[in-house]
């Protein structure tokens, strides 16, 4: 698998010296080159939609420190905007949308679902694939059903997702019509995304970790899985990643019943445990904590070196537990990727 790029052999099984390096949100607030094009982009949302701006911030951090993978600027509620819902974003408090309140607002979901909405998306993959070195993967993603419903039902995100979790009990039927339909919005909004030039997909499912056991069953996994067959069965031989973040002691079961490709672990898993319990088959991702990588110095290099020993000889992509936090000094990253890469012993 030698001439393979670095992550896709990771992906197809290979344990290497090096793990492939990139983290999420590489592209965002603590580049000033971000900040400076996000200046003049005007609203969050007009910004990932604008194919000539959103490409060059996807090759912001690649260019910067040669990260093994770019992964498409964009955000998982672009989703929810192309099947008709209101999205927008308020400078210092994040998304918000008009949140779905009746049956009749979910059935009208799938009714206006128009996938050429996110044309914009699949120009700026065209852009950057065009413009990534040879040995860089192209990441695309979404969010996964439970996650991006969350929003959907809340108009918001909170603490604990508690409005999704109480619609879910209280209107189950109605629910799981609205994550069925995000289940084939996801599907098709995903395989547009490879046939635009991506290579390898994550699935977000940031909010996994707030549901209890037999929820998270039937909210997490079974959509997770069935985006994960349908894509690779139109499109067999791209690789695919889960991200259940807060997903715990279900990642056992998920690495044998998803069909995943590898496992995101987020910041709370044990890599020692994690090598030990999870079985063998996919790749595992992660789990640097981004307050690690905030505070840098010898906590960073200690806590960079125990994950590189815990996953010697696995399958393994070294990233964050989460994403990068904001005010992350740039010295940190590349002391981070020296570390790893053996320049900075």
């Amino acid at each position: 698998m030698g001439d393979l790029k670095p992550l896709l052999a990771v992906l197809g099984g290979e344990a290497r010296a090096v793990p492939p390096i990139w983290l999420m949100r590489q592209a965002g607030r603590y580049l000033p080159e971000y900040q400076e094009l996000r200046a003049k982009a005007g609203s969050f949302l007009d910004t990932c939609y604008n194919p000539q701006t959103a490409a060059r911030i996807t090759l912001q951090p690649i260019e910067r420190f040669g990260f093994d993978a770019a992964i498409l600027f964009s955000d998982i509620l672009v989703v929810p905007d192309a099947l008709g819902q209101k999205v927008w974003f308020e400078t210092g408090h994040g998304p918000r949308l008009i949140p779905l309140e009746s049956d009749q607002d979910i059935e009208a979901l799938a009714e206006n679902f128009d996938l050429g909405k996110l044309s914009p998306v699949f120009e700026t993959i065209d852009r950057v694939k065009g413009e990534l070195p040879k040995s860089v993967t192209f990441i695309g993603f979404c969010g996964a059903p439970w996650t991006v419903a969350s929003y959907m039902i809340a108009g918001r995100g909170t603490p604990d997702q508690a409005p999704a979790r109480l619609f879910a009990y209280r209107r189950p039927q109605a629910f799981a019509r609205l994550i069925d339909i995000l289940v084939e919005a996801s599907i098709a909004y995903l395989i547009r995304q490879i046939d635009a030039g991506v290579e390898v997909l994550q699935l977000f499912d940031s909010w996994a970790g707030v549901l209890p056991a037999h929820e998270f069953e039937r909210w997490v996994a079974e959509p997770l899985k069935k985006i994960i067959d349908a894509v690779k069965a139109a499109r067999p031989g791209v690789p695919i990643i889960a991200f259940p973040r807060g997903g715990a002691t279900h990642l056992p079961r998920l690495a044998g019943t998803l069909g995943a490709d590898a496992l995101g672990l987020d910041t709370a898993i044990d890599p020692a445990w994690a090598v030990k319990e999870i079985p063998a088959g996919p790749a595992l991702q992660g789990n640097l904590d981004p307050l690690a990588l905030l505070a840098g110095g010898a906590a960073l290099d200690r806590e960079i070196d125990a994950i590189l020993r815990c996953f010697a000889g696995r399958p393994h992509i070294f990233n964050l537990g989460h994403g990068v936090l904001p005010e992350t000094p740039l010295e940190h990253v590349s002391q981070l990727i020296e570390r790893i890469r053996g320049t900075g012993n």
